[in-house]
């Protein structure tokens, strides 16, 4: 079973987190789940979910919201540190942050690991995987963009939450769908959430009926 490391800070997009949970989920993908104190209070401003406090309970909780396995889902403390997360021979080479703060993303720019999200964002860039980082933040200060940078170029990803519309949402879970299928299709993962560029319709023949010129 394929494994991923699965964090949510406080940044507003809840919806995008929870959505990507539930898709890797349901193509059985072992999922380590980390959850920030701050990220519980917008779930439950912007998405009306309630996450328990304790990692136990969690777990209990969103296994049965999900009806996933036991032992695919397992939620961690943020000073677990005898997670498999901490440490390099046993954390998964994946790990997505979504939606990611911009407080974890200056953290993880200067080494932090001043806690269990920190640190296995972390072991991933020193072990050499793959790291998905999901701000949203709108303005981007200098400071800002300054830690993308340097994150990207240590061959982080960064994919800032900014759904296209070339798809035609009719609704905010289309939105929420694009961005989600961006982040499976940079895990290698299969996803048919949106259609693809050039896939999705008559793209001329909707020019010409909005006026609209090459």
């Amino acid at each position: 079973m394929r494994e991923i490391t699965l964090a949510f800070t406080g940044a507003s997009g809840a919806p995008y987190g929870w959505r990507l949970l539930e898709l890797l989920l349901l193509q059985g993908v072992r999922v380590h789940l980390l959850i920030s104190s701050a990220a519980r209070v917008v779930f439950a401003t912007e998405h009306n979910i309630k996450l328990a406090g304790a990692p136990d309970k969690c777990t209990e909780q969103l296994q049965e919201r999900f009806n996933c396995g036991k032992g695919q889902l397992t939620v961690y403390g943020k000073d677990d540190w005898f997670s498999p997360v901490a440490s390099g021979s046993a954390a998964p080479k994946h790990m997505v942050i979504c939606p990611c703060s911009t407080g974890t993303l200056a953290a993880i720019a200067m080494g932090a690991s001043d806690n269990l999200i920190e640190r296995a964002a972390d072991v991933v860039i020193k072990e050499g995987g793959k790291l998905i980082l999901v701000p949203r933040e709108s303005p981007l200060s200098a400071i800002h963009l300054e830690n993308m940078l340097k994150l990207a170029r240590l061959g982080v990803t960064m994919m800032p939450a900014a759904p296209g519309f070339y798809h035609q949402p009719q609704q905010i879970s289309d939105l929420v769908d694009f961005m989600v299928a961006r982040i499976l299709d940079q895990l290698g993962l299969e996803q048919q959430l949106t259609a693809r560029w050039g896939y999705g319709g008559d793209r001329a023949a909707s020019n010409t009926n909005t006026g609209e010129r090459e």
